[in-house]
């Protein structure tokens, strides 16, 4: 994990970030809720929230499809059925063209089908159409993953489509706004570097802490 400079935590965990993030959407009304936590960290969010909110619970994945040689680097998201999505802006600045990764797209999108079921087990998805989504992650920040999640859900004709995190950038709850109909954040500290900076534990989750979560 980053060594941040000392500095006050916003959340505790994401649990925590969770309830905070429950306390701003318990303000609205909403018809028959689903929320979808975005897999694997915005999962122990999404079910706070959903508990709180007395919503459905499921889990989304999409998966970043990063630049050669720097894979954290997105320059492109994927789902497990959608298409891929890239950043045109970031594909030129490093000379990159979709076509050009397409080895790391179809590996992204296997490894996606693959989460997607191990976490379903089995079950039926939830149904979304004309009902209320939250897509529910732990931070947003160049927003490429929560991108390609959203559209993906959108295709399934949801009443409303909200996106909602802890922390984001600044600037991405608003860029967020062309794929949601709504954008909900507890915080948007201005000297945002990386999601992890702004929670006291983000220790890394696995495959087994998700089904955990779904099956409770």
């Amino acid at each position: 994990m980053p060594a941040w400079p000392a500095r006050p935590r916003i959340f505790a965990d994401r649990e925590d970030g969770g309830r905070r993030l429950a306390g701003e959407l318990r303000r609205r009304a909403w018809a028959d809720p689903v929320v979808l936590g975005l897999a694997r960290g915005g999962v122990p969010v999404a079910a706070v929230v959903a508990r709180r909110l007395g919503a459905e619970l499921d889990v989304a994945v999409a998966r970043k499809i990063g630049a050669p040689g720097h894979r954290e680097y997105g320059v492109g998201a994927v789902t497990p059925d959608g298409p891929a999505i890239y950043d045109e802006t970031g594909l030129r600045a490093l000379g990159l063209t979709a076509a050009g990764l397409a080895r790391a797209e179809n590996r992204e999108r296997a490894e996606a089908r693959r989460r997607l079921e191990r976490y379903r087990a089995g079950r039926a998805p939830a149904a979304l159409t004309g009902r209320d989504v939250l897509l529910v992650d732990d931070g947003l920040a160049t927003g490429v993953t929560a991108t390609a999640a959203l559209r993906d859900v959108r295709a399934a004709h949801p009443r409303t489509l909200v996106f909602a995190a802890p922390v984001a950038a600044p600037g991405a709850a608003a860029r967020m706004l062309r794929e949601a109909d709504d954008v909900v954040c507890v915080a948007e500290p201005p000297d945002f570097r990386a999601v992890g900076q702004w929670y006291a534990d983000f220790r890394q989750l696995g495959d087994d802490d998700v089904l955990d979560l779904l099956i409770r």
